[in-house]
């Protein structure tokens, strides 16, 4: 998987680097899924372990885990990192993008 091809192949590209092991990570589980289900006409949604994926996400200055990177039209817009309530992601996603 080419990662510049993927966050170029939709408007919208969420990135979410995360691990198995992080409760953060697993405590933004069902809130990504509610996000990929809400936004699932206007959004992409990438998630990598990183422990799949340390190459990428070392590449990518992931430091914290979750970290959510946001892409509008290949060009990151925002980056966000750790646990926050679904109401907050999905703000901070709807005002990069629009």
């Amino acid at each position: 998987m080419d990662y510049t091809q993927e966050i170029k192949s939709a408007p919208v590209v969420l990135v979410e680097f995360y691990a198995t092991w992080c409760p953060h990570c697993r405590k933004m589980m069902p809130i990504m899924e509610d996000i990929k289900t809400l936004l699932a006409d206007n959004l992409k949604v990438l998630q990598f372990d990183i422990d799949q994926n340390e190459d990428l996400a070392n590449e990518m200055r992931v430091q914290s885990l979750p970290t959510f990177i946001l892409y509008s039209d290949g060009e990151e817009v925002m980056r966000e990192t750790g646990e926050m309530p679904g109401e907050v992601l999905l703000q901070k996603i709807q005002a990069a993008i629009q």
